[in-house]
């Protein structure tokens, strides 16, 4: 947050004059210091400025410079005396008072320069607090990322680091991972809501929610949105993809009642690429593993029993108990098919293999 108003008054010594009596007045965010001694200096400014003049050309009635001032949303109005005026004309303190407008005097002895350098050193001091705070949290989500559970252990750091919740959605929208808290069942609908076919895309966009940002991704019969942010009364959330490739192999969340800051987003940006890298790194593994398990079927197929045990042993695995059932299925979509034999096969010993056009499946079941 930007330095408050009330803290520059306190630290360079300035007097308020009017428009300072409403609660909370002073706690407005000070983004810049403007010095300008236009009639009119609206055209130049922002908004959050506190704005330094010496009222060179002031003269009568401030109702109409003060209003623009409010109208452009100042944080304050400063007045060096002791340069055109040798006190703050009070036609422009009761405009100011009339208006709600801080309006703080400027002792002859404080140049205005110095009051731009220390709202300046304040804002690098923020800016520099908060590139900290966002590698402190990026460190910690990456020795989650180390930890044996993995994405886990990363989607239950995040929920920590946003002070909400966080889950791990599947490519389908399915749970696989969240905090307590979360509103898991209205992000799957979410995304189920904005995922659309061709023709869809094409003839009518899908309603979305107050707050949703919904750019599309990849190719095929369906697309669902980049990103997702949902908000309500005490709630916002974020959704982003995972996956590298075109199509995400899954989405992530964050909720809190709060609203996220710039340094938040920043973490949940870390934390999507670390969950993105471990999914690859999956992808890489379940490549190997799957060239491994094809060897294993060409040997069995082969008769080579006693060979195919050596291949499986120094990794760990086995070959499942006799009786054993076989299952072919053509695989039009591998991609989409092989991480989901794994996740709807019953709890067993499993070998797949991809053969030509056919991915083989072996499951060692109790002979019914």
């Amino acid at each position: 947050m930007p330095p408050s108003l009330r803290t520059v008054v306190r630290r360079v010594n300035l007097r308020p004059l009017a428009g300072t009596s409403r609660q909370g007045v002073l706690d407005v965010p000070v983004r810049w210091v403007a010095v300008s001694e236009l009639a009119d200096p609206t055209p130049y400014l922002e908004g959050g400025e506190l704005l330094l003049t010496t009222g060179m050309r002031m003269e009568g009635d401030q109702s109409g410079y003060v209003a623009r001032l409010v109208a452009r949303g100042v944080a304050g109005l400063g007045f060096g005396v002791g340069v055109s005026h040798e006190e703050t004309p009070p036609a422009l303190v009761e405009a100011a008072e009339a208006a709600g407008l801080p309006l703080l005097e400027v002792p002859r002895e404080t140049p205005f320069i110095a009051i731009g350098k220390l709202v300046s050193e304040l804002l690098a001091a923020e800016q520099y607090d908060e590139i900290t705070r966002a590698f402190a949290a990026q460190g910690r989500l990456t020795r989650a990322a180390l930890r044996p559970e993995g994405t886990h252990a990363v989607i239950d750091r995040l929920a920590k680091e946003v002070g909400g919740w966080a889950a791990l959605l599947g490519e389908s929208g399915e749970v696989l991972h969240a905090t307590p808290g979360a509103a898991t069942d209205e992000v799957a609908a979410a995304l189920a809501r904005h995922r659309v076919g061709p023709a869809d895309a094409q003839d009518e966009t899908p309603p979305r929610e107050p707050a949703a940002e919904a750019p599309r991704w990849g190719v095929g019969p369906e697309r669902v949105p980049a990103s997702l942010a949902l908000s309500g009364p005490g709630e916002h959330i974020v959704v982003q993809p995972l996956g590298g490739g075109a199509r995400p192999r899954g989405f992530f969340a964050a909720g809190a009642a709060h609203t996220f800051s710039p340094v938040t987003h920043t973490v949940i940006n870390a934390a999507g690429s670390l969950l993105t890298l471990a999914m690859e790194q999956g992808r890489t593994r379940f490549a190997a593993e799957r060239g491994i398990r094809a060897a294993v079927l060409e040997l069995l197929l082969a008769g080579e029993e006693g060979r195919a045990r050596a291949v499986l042993e120094p990794i760990g695995g086995h070959l499942p108990d006799e009786p054993v059932v076989v299952l072919a299925a053509d695989a039009a979509a591998l991609d989409a098919l092989e991480p989901r034999a794994f996740t709807a096969l019953p709890a067993g010993d499993v070998v797949f293999a991809l053969v030509g056009e056919r991915a083989v499946e072996k499951v060692a079941r109790e002979a019914e």
